[in-house]
């Protein structure tokens, strides 16, 4: 099932989601993949996990007006808070971006984008912060995403890769992301400023967002076609 609606494609519609083959709720097309690379993880010794999966409109929504309103820390490169009382609106919006999507352009709403981690590597009651001490050098996840590095290089990664591998100046990157390349594609095609634009006049700061959309949808949004696996 490669069709997506509209209302699906910005996080309005769950249609397209299983949320009872796992405990997590993935695009159908999706389970079967995912469970692959699981299985391939276990073999090496990694117990991988989903921390985050689908994400609402609604749930977007409430996670990006919390951080343009101060009442959710907005991190800069370092994991550390920035004081939003010293940027203007577009610097601010910028600063969001760089590590939470604008609601209705989140990959997670499609159902083929994930967080992931080892939980073999942490205690049972342990909540991952999806920041880069948990994944970089000396951090509890960095050996799975070591062997993730090397997997998706050889593409044995069931079509799973990185869309935020590399830092093109908009959106940080974000080892533990993992999108399901067959899927995303197609849908990032479907995706548009037309469909966007309308979605964002309720959100705080909207005003500003389509005043810049067109450099929000480039820098922030889009993921360059040669970061997509062959």
């Amino acid at each position: 099932m490669n069709e997506i609606t509209r209302e699906q494609l910005t996080g309005q519609d769950q249609g397209h989601l299983d949320a009872d083959s796992l405990s997590v709720a993935l695009h159908r097309s999706v389970i079967g993949p995912w469970q692959a690379l699981v299985e391939d993880a276990r073999i090496e010794g990694f117990d991988l996990v989903v921390a985050s999966s689908f994400r609402s409109f609604d749930r977007q929504a409430l996670i990006w007006n919390a951080k343009a309103n101060g009442q959710r820390p907005v991190l800069d490169d370092q994991d550390n808070p920035i004081d939003i009382k010293q940027l203007d609106a577009w610097e601010l919006l910028q600063a969001i971006l760089r590590w939470s999507a604008i609601p209705g352009a989140s990959r997670h709403h499609w159902g083929t984008d994930i967080d992931v981690y080892d939980r073999s590597t942490v205690e049972s009651d342990y909540v991952p912060q999806l920041i880069q001490a948990e994944v970089s050098q000396g951090g509890p996840f960095e050996p799975l995403h070591e062997w993730l590095d090397e997997y998706i290089a050889k593409g044995h990664s069931h079509g799973f890769f990185r869309p935020y591998q590399n830092d093109f100046g908009g959106v940080a990157p974000e080892r533990w992301h993992l999108s399901y390349a067959p899927l995303s594609k197609l849908f990032q095609q479907q995706l548009s400023l037309e469909i966007l634009k309308p979605l964002w006049r309720n959100l705080a700061f909207g005003a500003v967002a389509e005043q810049y959309a067109e450099e929000i949808y480039r820098t922030y949004i889009a993921v360059p076609w040669s970061e997509y696996p062959e």
